[in-house]
This record gives C-alpha cells, structure tokens and sequence, in this order.
C-alpha cells in the first residue's frame, strides 16, 4: 500500500461483511481490534460502509410488492441501508471516530472538520442516488488526499469475468485503469455486481488513485496490506 503523507487510509468495508444475512459481530470486534492497533501506530482512517444483505432485502421486498419501483428508489433503499451500517460502525469506533457520520463527500471543509479534534476515524456511509459507496470512497481519497483505496469484500480477486457465470474467468493481480474499466463498463447500476463500479473507476482513474481489492474476511491479509507487506488481492493503478 502506498504511504500517504497524512497517513489516512481509506477503506470501503463492504456491506457483505458486515451483513452477509445477519450482523456479523464476530468479524467487526476482529476488525475493531485491528483498526484500533493500527491507529495506535499513527495511522488515521476512512471506513466507508456498504448495505449488504440489508440492501438486497429491503429493494427484493419493495419489487415483490410493486413493479413501479424505480433506479432511485432502489438507490434509495441501498443508501439508507448504508447509514445503518454506518452508525453500527461508528458506534463500536465511539471512542476513536467523529460523532457525525458523513454523509455528503462534497465539501473540503467539512471533511476535514472530522479529524479537528484529534479524530482518528471518519464513518462515511451512502451519499445519493446514482453514486455508490464505492464513488464515495474515491471522492473522499481525493478530497483528502490519500492515494489508495483499499477495497473490501467477500472476494479474493478482481477477475476478467464474473466467475459465477463463466468459467474461464481469470484473476486479475495486477491491472491499469484503462483496461479494468473495459470490464466494468461505463454505467452505475444499484444491483450492479463489480468489484468497483464503474463511475469510482473512472474519477479514480482521472485523480491517479490506486485501488487495492481484497477478501476482508481475511484480517491476516488485511495488516499485510497496512503494513505495506506482500497480500493476497487486485491492485488496480
């Protein structure tokens, strides 16, 4: 990972971790620990939350019971799932994060108001429709000056295809942004499956951003990548 020189990390913990079907408490008091060493050891962080199971189940519930439902109310339902999530996370950081949750990645000032009295953890959660927590991550980095974006999922790679559906789909270990976003395409949708959308790729593309995307699930692999050791994952640059 490359070294910031305001030594914030920022970090798009992925809602399948924090809710595969049910809360996972056992992986975030894991997670918890290991944000908390590494903040010991002068790091600062960006946790930005994705919806998870939350999400697919609250957007599956309103398309069984009208077929009017639209892109933005999908998005939405999504957005708000990951300001739940984002005020769990924030509650087991209370002693570490910014009261506030920040919900609008827009505004420099404002941004930075979250570290002003020491903070060493920002929460950012769902912004508007049309922008996944993904783009949220990417503007943040920008806004903050941080140049990698560690993603984080249930995935251990990047692949050239979907590998649930294909099976020559090959992992990807290394990748430049020109030729991961011809596998993501152009456009954003709520239920879209990639392991970074398409919108965040290319804003990361145009600030020089690397993106690392890896299996959170595997917090071993997760202090490799802090450390700035050898991990297993996708380095998008």
């Amino acid at each position: 990972m490359s070294k910031t020189e305001n030594d914030i990390v920022v970090i798009s913990l992925g809602g399948s971790l924090i809710v595969p079907r049910h809360i996972d408490w056992e992986f975030l008091k894991k997670f918890h620990d290991l944000i908390v060493s590494e903040i010991k050891n002068d790091k600062r962080f960006v946790i930005i939350t994705g919806g998870g199971y939350t999400a697919r189940e609250y957007i599956q519930a309103a398309g069984k019971v009208t077929t009017s439902i639209t892109h933005d109310d999908q998005d939405w339902l999504g957005i708000h799932a990951t300001r739940m999530n984002a005020h769990l996370v924030k509650t087991i950081f209370r002693h570490y994060a910014h009261p506030r949750i920040n919900k609008n990645p827009r505004t420099k000032a404002d941004i930075k108001k979250h570290f002003a009295k020491g903070e060493k953890i920002m929460i950012a959660a769902g912004w508007r429709p049309g922008w996944s927590t993904d783009y949220v991550a990417t503007i943040l980095a920008e806004r903050l000056g941080a140049k990698t974006i560690i993603n984080l999922s249930n995935i251990k790679y990047a692949y050239t295809k979907d590998p649930n559906k294909f099976k020559d789909a090959e992992i990807i270990k290394e990748i430049n942004w020109k030729d991961f976003r011809k596998i993501v395409g152009n456009r954003w949708d709520p239920g879209l499956s990639a392991p970074f959308d398409p919108i965040a790729s290319k804003l990361a593309q145009e600030i020089g951003a690397e993106v690392i995307i890896a299996d959170g699930r595997n917090l071993k692999n997760l202090k490799k990548i802090l450390d700035g050791e050898k991990f297993q994952g996708t380095i998008i640059k």
